[in-house]
């Protein structure tokens, strides 16, 4: 089983946007107020997701007859958007219920579910090579505060889901990145293979992570509650770890298509029962004398259904972990975020990304791209909005920059 990995490193000593029709708002639960964050927000094959304020600005290079917004758990709106209005925009989204007539779901053996949709994913998922547009941001936070910020788009060859992933390609189309320059953030964390993560953690066609039968005898399966994901009722599957191996395995949940029996969005935690079992999951590398304490491993697979066919749509791995120095009293805790989504796709006339071209899953991003301070960097790009906190900190580390 392939590791998700993680480096901490000596660190020595990011913009925004534009285009020709910008669909924006902020999309909130209908009942409370509060703003949702990964919801997706689509016109055909381009999409974005909201950030976590339930920000979005969506480019398109001509008006669309309407978006439509979808999210785990709410009832997905199609809006038509209206004299010409399509900024500003604030989108109310409305819980889903589930009726009991529909809990016959979970007349399913859970295990024999999960099989039946792997033996199904190559009917359900693209039977052709794609090349996929994405926008990628790692993050790394020392106790609340941002010491690090990288982004960038990339392309992905896909070749199709019969196949295996190692000639699956990622290429960096344009990146950036930023840096603390204070003093004491002289420990960073690099993520081994970031941008590579959305060939590596795609689960649906990555077997040799968790969807073959000696991994998945690991584990134990039940079903959960159901779900709706885009107005398409879910059978939700829990896994667990069942049995000791010598590596720490996960706690999960399968979302899986009621109709289709199609993976629709996986969600794993890596169990930290065994902190050295975890810590060997995650970590690489560290500077001597500091002791590594994980606490957690997160992440999320989304897949979208469009033209017939489920592809990969957004994926987010979250590393939390504390840093103890000898002879300091406190511990410093660490956060390190990657996140990815599809912003669009293409089918006709795919070429293979050159291997000189593209990203080693052993490089850090971080080493690949350079520091930036053009404000309109990504103009013409579909990203994921900086939430209110990040945009702060970006400003604050370019300032600090510029003084020094």
């Amino acid at each position: 089983m392939k590791r998700l990995v993680l480096i901490l490193m000596l660190l020595a000593p990011l913009a925004m946007m534009a285009q020709q029709v910008v669909v924006s708002g902020v999309v909130v639960d209908q009942k409370t107020g509060d703003p949702l964050r990964q919801v997706s927000i689509s016109a055909g094959r381009i999409s974005v997701v909201t950030n976590e304020d339930g920000d979005f600005s969506l480019k398109l290079n001509e008006m669309p007859k309407a978006v439509n917004i979808s999210h785990l758990g709410y009832k997905t709106q199609r809006l038509t958007l209206k004299d010409g209005k399509t900024e500003g925009l604030q989108i109310r989204l409305e819980p889903t219920t589930i009726q009991l007539r529909e809990i016959v779901v979970q007349n399913y053996n859970p295990r024999e579910l999960v099989n039946i949709a792997i033996d199904k994913i190559p009917e359900n998922y693209s039977k052709v090579p794609e090349l996929l547009k994405g926008f990628y941001r790692e993050t790394a936070m020392k106790r609340k505060h941002y010491i690090y910020v990288a982004e960038g788009v990339e392309d992905m060859y896909k070749t199709p889901y019969t196949r295996s992933v190692h000639r699956d390609r990622v290429s960096i189309v344009k990146g950036r990145r930023l840096l603390s320059q204070k003093q004491g953030d002289t420990l960073g964390v690099k993520v081994l293979g970031g941008p590579v993560l959305p060939v590596q953690l795609d689960v649906v066609k990555n077997h040799d992570i968790l969807l073959n039968k000696e991994e998945l005898d690991g584990y134990k399966f039940s079903m959960d509650i159901p779900e709706y994901i885009n107005d398409r009722l879910q059978y939700v599957v829990r896994i667990e770890p069942g049995v000791v191996k010598d590596y720490a395995l996960f706690n999960g949940r399968f979302y899986i298509d009621s109709e289709r029996l199609a993976f629709t969005r996986i969600e794993l935690e890596l169990d930290m029962t065994d902190k050295e079992k975890a810590t060997n999951r995650m970590l690489v590398k560290k500077p001597f004398g500091v002791k590594f304490k994980p606490r957690e491993l997160s992440c999320v697979i989304d897949y979208r259904y469009e033209d017939g066919v489920s592809r990969i749509s957004y994926l987010r791995n979250i590393f939390r972990f504390n840093c103890d120095w000898k002879k300091r009293l406190l511990a410093t805790s660490f956060t390190a975020t990657c996140e990815m989504v599809v912003t669009d796709s293409q089918s006709q006339d795919v070429q293979p990304i050159a291997n000189r071209s593209s990203f080693d899953s052993k490089d850090a991003y971080y080493d690949k791209v350079e520091y930036f301070m053009d404000p309109e960097y990504w103009s013409q790009y579909n990203i994921i909005e900086p939430s209110e906190s990040l945009d702060k900190a970006i400003r604050k580390l370019v300032s600090k920059y510029r003084r020094n």
